[in-house]
This record gives structure tokens, sequence and C-alpha cells, in this order.
């Protein structure tokens, strides 16, 4: 039931004030009050009563409410309302507690002030409810003097105030702490100067900025200690890495620079100047604010740039280490690893124009060994200065010690353009170094998806240029990369196969041309894969030497070797040697002459049942590595044969030196032995041969006419498919009680 509120009203707010110390002048600005009465007089004496108060520099503004429902509606449309001058008796007893509940529970507004006011003398709420839902007054309106509500309203929103700079503050250094976080995950120094200003002009309502500091280590190419633009909002994104000279606004730049000076930050009407330093990294903000920063948006910037001073500092620091890890120390250039980044925006750039190429610099160990490391980087520098001719719209990088990237258009990344920088010599200290250089390219239409695909396919381009007689460039092609899958995946089986033991020897009889018997043979490799296919020699020798594989196969045909050896002693055909191929791989290994000597101990056979059988082009090779080698195995009674003798470019003074015991004649001159006019290489090694009291064996006999050829030439031995074709073990022991 609705109680009558009317009774005491004609004493409501009598003046009993005798002083107005806190009336002042009026001012522009308001603070909104919602009365909120169903009695119409009630509004109007409020009003009246509070018409000429002035808090804090402000004037009040009256929003009326007759029932409790329209004040919630009213709260709600209107968020800066500061103060509820609240019945508590309206439409229902309890309307204006229930305007209270929606306040501070549906609406979650803490901040506004209540003040309760009833007509009715003996009634009053419960004290829990003043507590619970934070109640600034509450009086009976015979109470309300108008000094006593002038009084309530003045400390109503004087708390109300407090309570709003807390929140500010509260809601200020909320944003601080999120801001903080999210500037740590910027790792660039532009990323992290726009980074700060987008937090500050949310901070400042400001609409325009800019992060300047001094570029020198920072922007490439700064040499002096002027400001630069690092970050910009609002403005031209071409002011960035420009001095602040390029600003249009003389007054700021002057402001800036003072700022920067005076070390301390200057506020003014329409602007703001911030300092920002830690460890010895400094900068200066410029903010255009719409209107003069309130004393909380000061003190929550400042909070805020003591935090990212730090933060300001760390991107330096971070930048250090980034340039360790993506530039190289020596040129400035970038890094391999900042190489594959610049790949990676090249394979998925839309400019079909572009080319990437690598440059290999030809025999600059040779240059460091000879004159010095220090000279030699001074001639790398002085590469990189060359290298810069290509033009700003390339982009250079260092790979490795002698190799250098480039990425640019077709018509300055050519052979041709490439080429031309090494033309001139290079001045290197008090040195003129002429340096030549080989060439891997990769067009973008030849491209990988990725950085690291597309280094893989100059890489491969850049391989075969190194490797061939006759251009210092390539191109990437897609068969190429097939080709090295392929060579990839054949070493890996062959790995495989090797360890699981199909790798066998296969024997090729050699017959005394006087006798006709058999007196030996060669042990020949074969590679048999699970699926029972074999592969051919002239395949799989080269992957294993290109792999290193060589090595290991070596010591095992060795072995194999020697097992063989032994069983044809114990099947009492101790007269038959095996002679057996070595690579330049296996003489280079320091253990090389001890390992083929332990084999036959091993095993118990004689050394000289053993013979090992050396090409010219691995003599050309390393000449005295194998020349040593070859006279301690001599020494030691392992025989010594040199093969495919008259197709390299051996020196006949190299010749004189080895501790040979054959010459083997190669099966290119065999060919052609019974035709007029095409014996003459044949006939003349055999004749050597017996100059140097050599025996002479020649290979690849497939005919009769070439076999009565050598007879009547003197020549000592001879294999080929005229007398039989490669043979496991087992068949080679019966082939050898079939030619008793």
């Amino acid at each position: 039931m609705q109680a009558s509120e009317n009774n005491n009203d004609d004493f409501l707010f009598i003046d009993d004030s005798d002083e107005d110390e806190i009336l002042n002048d009026g001012s522009a600005e308001t603070w909104k009050v919602l009365i909120v009465d169903d009695d119409p007089e009630i509004h109007s004496v409020t009003q009246l009563a509070l018409s000429d108060l002035v808090v804090l520099g402000k004037n009040l503004e009256y929003i009326h409410a007759y029932s409790g429902r329209d004040a919630c509606q009213l709260i709600e449309e209107h968020e800066d309302i500061v103060l509820v001058l609240l019945d508590v008796v309206m439409e229902t007893d309890d309307a204006g507690l229930n305007v209270v509940k929606h306040i501070r529970e549906t609406l979650s507004r803490q901040d506004i002030r209540i003040v309760l006011r009833t007509g009715q003398p003996g009634y009053a709420p419960e004290e829990s409810v003043i507590k619970d839902y934070d109640i600034n007054d509450y009086k009976t309106k015979t109470e309300l003097t108008r000094r006593k509500l002038v009084t309530t309203v003045y400390a109503a929103i004087r708390s109300y105030q407090q309570i709003h700079s807390v929140n500010q503050n509260r809601l200020g250094l909320e944003k601080i702490i999120s801001a903080t976080a999210d500037l740590l995950e910027l790792h660039s120094i532009h990323e992290y100067a726009e980074g700060v200003l987008s937090q500050l002009i949310k901070l400042s309502k400001s609409h325009c900025s800019v992060f300047c500091a001094r570029g020198q280590g920072i922007i490439e190419g700064s040499d002096d200690l002027s400001l630069h633009i690092l970050g910009q909002i609002g403005h031209s994104a071409e002011l960035i890495n420009q001095k602040i000279s390029c600003f249009d606004r003389d007054s700021a730049q002057d402001r800036m620079s003072s700022c920067f000076t005076q070390k301390q930050n200057n506020y003014g009407s329409d602007f703001a100047v911030l300092y920002l330093a830690s460890g010895g990294y400094r900068a200066v903000i410029y903010l255009e604010v719409e209107q003069e920063l309130t004393d909380i948006q000061i003190q929550l910037i400042e909070v805020f740039l003591a935090n990212v001073a730090i933060g300001y500092e760390n991107v330096h620091l971070f930048q250090k280490l980034r340039n360790a890890a993506y530039r190289d120390w020596l040129t400035e250039l970038p890094n391999r690893l900042e190489f594959v980044n610049l790949l990676d925006k090249f394979s998925q750039s839309e400019e079909p124009n572009l080319v990437a190429a690598l440059i290999d610099i030809n025999h600059f160990s040779d240059i460091n060994d000879g004159l010095g490391q220090d000279l030699g980087n001074k001639l790398l520098l002085a590469v990189t200065e060359r290298m810069k001719e290509l033009g700003n719209n390339c982009q250079l990088a260092r790979m490795g010690a002698d190799v250098f990237g480039v990425i640019g258009p077709a018509e300055s990344v050519n052979p041709d353009k490439l080429m031309s920088l090494f033309h001139r010599s290079f001045i290197a200290g008090e040195q003129l170094l002429p340096v030549t250089a080989c060439f891997g390219l990769c067009s973008k239409s030849s491209a990988g998806s990725q950085g690291v695909n597309v280094l893989n396919q100059i890489n491969i381009a850049l391989n075969l240029a190194k490797k061939s007689n006759h251009a210092n460039f390539v191109y990437y092609k897609k068969e190429m990369e097939d080709e090295t899958l392929w060579r990839l995946g054949m070493i890996r089986q062959l790995r495989t196969d090797f360890a699981d033991n199909r790798l066998e020897l296969w024997y090729q009889p050699q017959l005394s041309l006087i006798t006709g018997k058999v007196i030996g043979a060669e042990a020949l490799l074969r590679w048999r894969t699970a699926e029972g296919k074999f592969i051919s020699p002239a395949v799989f020798i080269p992957l294993a030497e290109y792999s290193g594989l060589i090595v290991e196969i070596g010591d095992w045909v060795i072995n194999q070797a020697c097992k063989q050896i032994k069983v044809l002693e114990q099947q009492k055909f101790d007269h038959v040697g095996i002679s057996v191929n070595v690579s330049i791989p296996q003489f280079k290994r320091d253990n090389f002459v001890d390992s083929i000597i332990q084999a036959t101990i091993n095993h118990d056979v004689k050394p000289s049942k053993l013979e090992l059988e050396i090409t010219e082009n691995i003599l050309m090779d390393e000449p005295q590595v194998v020349i040593d080698a070859l006279v301690k195995l001599k020494a030691e009674g392992i025989s010594i044969a040199l093969d495919d003798f008259g197709t390299g470019y051996s020196s006949m003074s190299y010749l004189q030196q080895l501790p040979l015991d054959r010459l083997k004649v190669d099966r290119s001159f065999i060919t052609g032995i019974a035709e007029p006019g095409q014996s003459l290489i044949a006939d003349t090694i055999i004749n050597l041969g017996k100059q140097m009291n050599l025996k002479v064996i020649a290979e690849g006999i497939e005919e009769e006419e070439q076999q009565a050829h050598l007879i009547a030439q003197g020549c000592d031995e001879v294999q080929g498919f005229f007398y039989a074709k490669p043979m496991p073990a087992d068949e080679f022991l019966t082939f050898l009680r079939n030619n008793k």
C-alpha cells in the first residue's frame, strides 16, 4: 500500500543556513543528478533548493523520474548520472529499494551515489540494505533542510569523484598492464614504437602521434645523431626512418628536440611531448591531443612510460641479438638465416621477373692460406662493395666464407652482370687481386614454394657450375633436383643393402697366353638389390665414392678377396691370385697400408697372391701419397698393377717411381687391335711393359683375332668374354676345376 508523504512537506528545505561557503560561481560542466519521487512537488522544491549549487567547479543538471520503473530506465540511458535522490516508497513500499538493487546488482554500477529519502518518519530500511547496497545517506524529508540537503549532495558528489578517480586509475592501470604485455610480444623497434603510440592514443585520447629517436645503429645508413621518426599514427607512412626535419610542424620539431635535450616531459593545451629513457636508450614521443590532459591521464601516461622504457631497452637488445643471428659480422650483410627469409618472400612474390643467385669465389681458400685471413677479409669487403653496383633493387647476403647471395630483377641478376663484377681486379689492402667466381641461378618461374627449397635449388645449380668445364654459371631446372633426389635415394639404398650383405664379389678369370691356364682373377663388385635387380657398377661406384661409402666397401672387398684366396689355397689352386681395384679415398686414409697388410695376416694368405689395381686418374690426384703407400705395400710382397694404362695423363716420371708388377692394356685399345693401323697404342704399351720388365695383361678380349695379335706382340696375359665372363665365387671354382 502506498503511504502518503505529504505530511510535513511545508517544512521541507527550510533555509537554516547562515553561511554559504559551499556555493560557487556557475560552470559550463555539470553533474547529472536523478531525482526519483512520485510527488511532483518534491522535484520542484529539491531543484529549487539546489539551483545555485556548484560542486567542485560544476553545476548540477537534473533528470526526473516519478516511479521506480522510470528510474531504472533512465539510469540505463544515462551512464553519466552521478547521484540519485531516491524516494523509498512509491508505486510499492519497496520500489526505491528495487531501484537500488537494479543499480548495484543488475547494472553493476558501484560508482553512482544514492541518497534515500522518505516522508514517513517511522519507516526505515533494514540496516543490512544500507550496508550491502552502499547507500550514502538515509533521511526523512523533514530532516532535509536546505543546508543539510546541500551538504548531503556535496558529500555524495565528492565521494563519487573519489570512487570515479579510483576506478579510472584502476582501469588505466589495467590498460597499462595489458598494453605492456602486448608490447613484450613486439621485437622490431618500428613495431614497438607504433605499439607504444597506439596505447598512448588510448590513454590520452589523442588523434596523431610520432615516436622519434636517434637513427644511428637503428636505421641502416644513418651515421649521424639526428632524431629520426621510428613510428607514426595519423601521419604519412613515408615519414618512417626520416629525420624530424621532414615533419611538417615546426613547433613540434622544436618541442621534440627540446624534450630530448632537457630530458623531461612537456604538456600543453593541445600537445604532449614525452621523454623515454632506459639503459642509455632514449626516445621522444609527440602527441596531438584534443584537449588538455587531466591529472589522471598524465599520471597514467607517466606510469605507462616507466614500464615501456624498459621494454624499449629490451627491444634494442633484441635487435642486437637479431643482428647477431641474422647479420654477417664482417660485411654487415644479411647472413644465411636471413637470406632464407628473403628467399621466402622471393618464392611468394608475384613479381615474375625476379632471380635469386649464389656467387662462389674461386680459390678463395688459397688467398686466405697464402696471403692471410686479414687480407682475405679485406677481399670479401671489396667484393661486397662491388656487388652493390648491381643496384638498390637487389638484396645482398653473405652465405658463408666465400659465398654470396643476391635477389633482384633479371636485368640486374644475370650471368653477364654477375660476371662483369669480376672483370676488374679487387683492391684488398695493398694487394690488387684478380678473382673469378661461379654462379648458380634460379628464376622465379622455377623457384620452390619456400625459402629453404629455393636455397637448395640454387645450391644444386651452383655445384653443377663449379663442376662444369664449359661455363661458370648454371640456371636451375627441375630435372636437376630430380637427379639429385635420385642420387640421394640410391646412396641411401646402397648403404642399406651394403649393411644387409647384398653386395657380392664376382670374379673374371685371367689367363696366361703362353700356357692357356688360369693364373688369377679380377674381383669385380656387384650389387643385387632386395628385388633381385642388379645395379651397374658404372652407376653405384661413383655414388659410393661421392658419399664416402667407398672406404667401407673397399675394406670389405679386400677382406672378401683374402677369404677367396684362402679358399683357392685349400682347393689346391694356390697358384691363382686375386686382383682388387682401389680408389683414392682409400689411399687417403692414414691406416690404409696397415689395413691391407692386416687383412692378409687375419686370413693367413700369401701377400703376393693379392694384387692391387690402381688407375692413372688416382695417380694424378695425389701422386706422392699413392707412390708412398704402394712402396710400403710392395715391400710387404703385395703385387701392384696399373689399370687402364694409356687412358689418363700420368707423367712417365711418375710411372718410373711406381713399384709395379703389371701393366693392364685398356679394352678401348683392344677393340680394333686386329684391324690395320689400329694396334699402335696397344703394341706400344706391350713393348713398354717389356722394356720395364713388367708383365702385361690385356683386358676386353672378345675375338680370336685379337688373341692372335696379342700373342704375336708377346703379351703375357689376357682376360675378357672370349675366355669367361665375371662369375660368382662358386662358379669360379667350378671354372677352375674344368680348366686345369
